[in-house]
């Protein structure tokens, strides 16, 4: 039974989890020819928007590096604020990225708007005991028929008719 390079069996010596994640990516990706003739390029693009962002870490955290072609770099920004603030520093990143060995002659902005993705928010769903909702109907049935005192009646009664839902 043959197996393929792919496989790991399980080891008994603590590897980290990362180093065998990434080694195990990088030997798919180099499995297939075409996908291997970009890893290159992929290393390239990674290597300088690491470098761009460790020149200029406040501004870069949300910009890519789209392209890299002979000595005219291409960078996506989220929004014209952020394209209008990385304008005026695109003199020192392109000296700072000279002096990191990178030959580039002109630095092109290219903004993208990115659909945010909103994280969905989670509201904390209190549930009242028994004794609480108890004494929250005693109060409402305790309380004067007043103008003065709906709105607290109507608060108590919805409350305890939402909690009654829920439970």
């Amino acid at each position: 039974m043959t197996r393929s390079s792919l496989f790991f069996p399980y080891q008994t010596k603590t590897v980290r989890a990362s180093t065998r994640t990434a080694q195990g990516a990088t030997d798919f990706l180099r499995a297939d020819g075409r996908i291997a003739s970009l890893l290159p390029t992929v290393t390239r693009m990674a290597a300088l928007q690491k470098d761009c962002a460790a020149i200029l870490p406040d501004i870069f955290s949300d910009c890519t590096v789209l392209q890299l072609e002979s000595d005219h770099l291409t960078l996506s920004i989220p929004n014209a604020a952020l394209a209008a603030k990385l304008k005026q520093k695109l003199p020192n990143l392109k000296d700072a990225l000279r002096k990191h060995d990178w030959n580039i002659s002109a630095i092109r902005l290219k903004v993208q708007v990115i659909k945010n993705v909103e994280k969905p928010t989670f509201s904390k769903q209190l549930t009242l005991p028994a004794q609480a909702m108890s004494a929250l109907a005693e109060l409402g049935n305790s309380l004067e028929e007043s103008p003065r005192n709906a709105a607290l009646k109507a608060a108590i009664g919805s409350m305890i008719k939402r909690h009654r839902d829920t439970a």
